[in-house]
């Protein structure tokens, strides 16, 4: 099982920047697709970004295309969320997770952690 830890969260204006991270422990993390998810109060969790084991290809939502930039450094076990042109909207628990490959992202095999608080301010 892949143990995951996220940090780097707060509180921002609309329209600036932030980026948060995803340590990742227990298994080989550079073989693995990563993703990024989030979960508005009173809404189903949804998906974010993903990347693939090497970081040569991303997959991003539409409502954050052109905005979030995913990325990873294996030689830290860690992936990374930039987000910018930040709105009210994005307010939400940010988590990540593992899966096979970038193509079966929704196969995700590691424990959820606690995630981290983005808010964004009007």
């Amino acid at each position: 099982q892949m143990q995951l830890v996220e940090s780097g969260g707060g509180l921002v204006q609309a329209g600036g920047s932030l980026r948060i991270s995803c340590a990742a422990s227990g298994r080989t993390f550079s073989s693995y697709a990563m993703g990024w998810f989030r979960q508005a109060p009173g809404k189903e969790r949804e998906f974010v970004a993903a990347i693939n084991w090497s970081g040569s290809s991303t997959n991003y939502a539409d409502s954050v295309k052109g905005r979030f930039t995913i990325s990873r450094d294996n030689a830290k076990n860690t992936v990374y969320l930039q987000m910018n042109s930040l709105k009210p909207e994005d307010t939400a628990v940010y988590y990540c997770n593992s899966a096979p490959s970038i193509r079966a992202i929704d196969r995700l095999f590691g424990s959820w952690g606690q995630g981290t608080q983005v808010t964004v301010s009007s």
